[in-house]
């Protein structure tokens, strides 16, 4: 056997005969990527596992409960040989050969005319690494180098902007609650891709030190806004640099869509005839409590949670919120942007009924270096506010489950 390296090649096996001998542990490895590629797929065994015999049930493969047969190959395009029987085994690799069908072998890939490599897949991309040095060969190391390509390409570490098939737009994507590691996959790959990042206050701000130094970063508390209103300005800023033919990243604290005026921006984009895709985020209504040690809901404590802007006050006439109703609720009550307006919102609960000694905590800067909890009552939570200096941005949850996991002692902070 020569030492020259392997030559890659992607096969295009749709409609065509491959032959699978074996129906053990690695056809069932195996058969899903032949599947997925659209193979004639004949499995010649005469057993198989559970799981490969649910492929023949399925009707996509066809099952010969039988051993290998001198011919079974003669109409094959490509062949996987993987039976536990090494003289069949050798017989069919000899068969392949005559007939000049690629083969794989699983007991000897030095007997093979092909190898298999290991092999991920990421936005529409394909990675198949192989071993170069046929002596050295090491599984291991090379599934190791997939795994690495791979992971890069989902989270935007390992930068491959699409030249020819990337459309300029916009792309609205939750940041998450402030931790750099909270933002999704998809989230972190758009960054990793954009032009121009228009970025709020509360987004997780080390991402943008990640981004490359051609990438423009823009602080959306920082647009002039002249004649308009701040939002408006924001989306002029979107639909301007999209019509440069740029790809945005409008990166929001959170989610877009909870108390982040993402449908505003959506409808703006919309009426300009601009593309746009919306990436949730995690929300710091669910995720902050639980940094800080706070489910939002437990068995047996409550059923429920209501999310609730504080950046009305309850007096106001602005204010669209239920308050009574609110007070009347015997689950969780997060409270959003209310720090300034908690000494009020705790008496309208009281007034309507809500016990005074009903638990509150407050977690200010949750899930960054910086967190901070602080606990109070409905009755001492103005007073506690103003005495520890709390300061947004900070997540305010009321009720019972703020007891829950006081005895399992407080979750650090990340690091």
């Amino acid at each position: 056997m020569s030492h020259h390296p392997a030559y890659p090649v992607g096969l295009r096996l749709s409609g065509r005969r491959v032959i699978v001998l074996g129906g053990g542990q690695v056809a069932q490895r195996r058969l899903p990527a032949l599947i997925a590629a659209g193979a004639d797929l004949v499995l010649v065994s005469p057993e198989a596992t559970p799981s490969v015999e649910a492929m023949a049930d399925a009707g996509e493969i066809t099952w010969e409960r039988r051993g290998y047969r001198d011919g079974d190959l003669a109409d094959a395009w490509y062949a996987l040989i993987a039976t536990s029987d090494t003289d069949a085994n050798r017989a069919a690799s000899a068969e392949a050969e005559r007939h000049r069908v690629w083969c794989v072998r699983s007991d000897d890939a030095d007997a093979a005319t092909a190898w298999t490599p290991a092999t991920g897949h990421s936005e529409g991309v394909t990675v198949a690494v192989l071993t170069t040095d046929a002596r050295g060969r090491d599984p291991r190391h090379t599934a190791a180098v997939r795994d690495a390509v791979v992971e890069g390409l989902r989270d935007g570490t390992l930068v491959a902007p699409h030249h020819r098939t990337r459309t300029p737009g916009v792309a609205l994507v939750g940041g998450g609650p402030g931790d750099p590691d909270l933002i999704t996959v998809r989230g972190r790959r758009l960054l990793a891709e954009a032009d121009v990042v228009i970025a709020d206050r509360l987004g997780p701000r080390d991402l943008l030190a990640e981004l490359p130094p051609h990438v423009e970063v823009i602080d959306a508390a920082k647009i002039p806004y002249g004649r308009f209103m701040a939002q408006e300005a924001i989306n002029n800023a979107l639909i301007e640099h999209a019509r440069k033919g740029r790809s945005v990243v409008r990166l929001k604290g959170g989610d877009p869509y909870v108390f982040g005026r993402g449908m505003e921006e959506v409808q703006a984009l919309a009426e300009a005839g601009i593309a746009c895709t919306v990436v949730p985020g995690i929300s710091s209504s669910i995720s902050v409590p639980g940094a800080a040690g706070i489910p939002v809901t437990h068995r047996g404590v409550a059923h429920e949670f209501t999310v609730v802007s504080g950046h009305v006050a309850p007096d106001d006439a602005r204010s669209l919120v239920d308050w009574r109703a609110l007070a009347a609720l015997t689950g969780t009550l997060v409270i959003l942007m209310g720090v300034d307006k908690i000494g009020r919102i705790a008496e309208t609960l009281v007034a309507h009924g809500k016990s005074p000694d009903t638990p509150v905590a407050l977690v200010q800067e949750g899930t960054t270096a910086a967190q901070r909890r602080v606990d109070a009552t409905l009755s001492t939570v103005a007073e506690t506010v103003r005495a520890q200096d709390v300061r947004p941005p900070a997540v305010i949850v009321i009720g019972e489950v703020v007891s829950v996991g006081a005895a399992l002692g407080r979750p650090k902070p990340p690091e």
